[in-house]
């Protein structure tokens, strides 16, 4: 099988990446369950990839029930260091219009009903989370927007809802006080198991709406979200394709042996199960 370096999740839209060379599907089962779907292992560029769909084939789980912790268990195993996420997301400011791309640089939580760590249960440990996203990655995926017709905005707060509703009126208000740029559901679980599991992250967010603050534009709902994602699919999937082989020369995640000093819990005190439900993350 292919060594695989850079992994790419897909989002709303995004289910299948068929730019892959001497591509062959992976099904893996993990600790923490199945992915959502069979892993796509394949080349570009001589750069080794997994792909993963995160909603599943057909888009079958909500936000809440994307298995994030087998989804980032199964890619950290198949040994990706960098970790790209493809998401659709609505827009809390005027600048960031539909069918813009955002790389995102900060995240503000607001989930409650998901697991987003791999430890407790007989084993602690805890992981700094100050800047979530990979610089170097983003610098990559700019370079490769560079040479595509693409209005790219770089930088922005992502605030994480709970889903599958959308926004309040008042909620999205709320969230452009804090100064968010961004709306979206999935993306910081993501972020916060992929630093767990020692790996870079950085997210493209597709922009498909203004959310429900915009007085000029009407609410979001699915039908604006799909129709939107699916024409800025290609686009995304042609920055994907050139930005992977710049993120393949960025060499080791330097957060590999993040949880080196991360672990509380004494030696001898660790549970049996959480060690072996964890162990792929110890792995070099």
């Amino acid at each position: 099988m292919t060594e695989v370096t850079v992994g790419v999740i897909g989002g709303s839209g995004v289910y299948a990446m068929e730019q892959l060379e001497q591509a062959e599907n992976v099904v893996l089962s993990t600790p923490w369950g199945d992915p959502s779907a069979a892993i796509t292992v394949g080349q570009i560029e001589g750069c080794g990839v997994a792909f993963l769909p995160r909603h599943g084939l057909g888009h079958r789980f909500t936000p809440s029930e994307v298995p994030y912790l087998a989804n980032i268990y199964a890619l950290r195993s198949l040994g990706v260091h960098h970790l790209l996420s493809v998401s659709a997301v609505g827009s809390l400011c005027a600048e960031y219009a539909p069918g813009d791309f955002v790389l995102i640089d900060q995240f503000i939580d607001r989930t409650y009903r998901r697991r987003q760590t791999f430890f407790g249960e007989g084993l602690v440990a805890h992981v700094p989370m100050a800047d979530p996203v990979s610089a170097p990655m983003v610098e990559a995926v700019v370079a490769a927007a560079a040479e595509l017709d693409l209005h790219l905005h770089q930088g922005g707060t992502y605030v994480c809802i709970e889903g599958p509703q959308f926004s309040t009126r008042a909620e999205s208000e709320l969230f452009r006080q804090w100064g968010a740029k961004i709306v979206g559901m999935t993306n910081v679980t993501e972020a916060k198991l992929a630093r767990e599991a020692g790996m870079n992250y950085a997210c493209i967010a597709m922009v498909t709406d203004y959310d429900c603050w915009h007085p000029d534009h009407e609410d979001v709902d699915v039908e604006q979200v799909i129709r939107t994602a699916q024409a800025n699919a290609q686009n995304v999937r042609t920055l994907v394709q050139k930005a992977i082989p710049r993120l393949g020369k960025l060499g080791a995640s330097p957060w590999r042996q993040v949880l080196q000093y991360a672990v509380m819990t004494a030696p001898a005190q660790q549970s049996e199960d959480a060690r072996r439900k964890t162990a792929a993350l110890f792995a070099e």
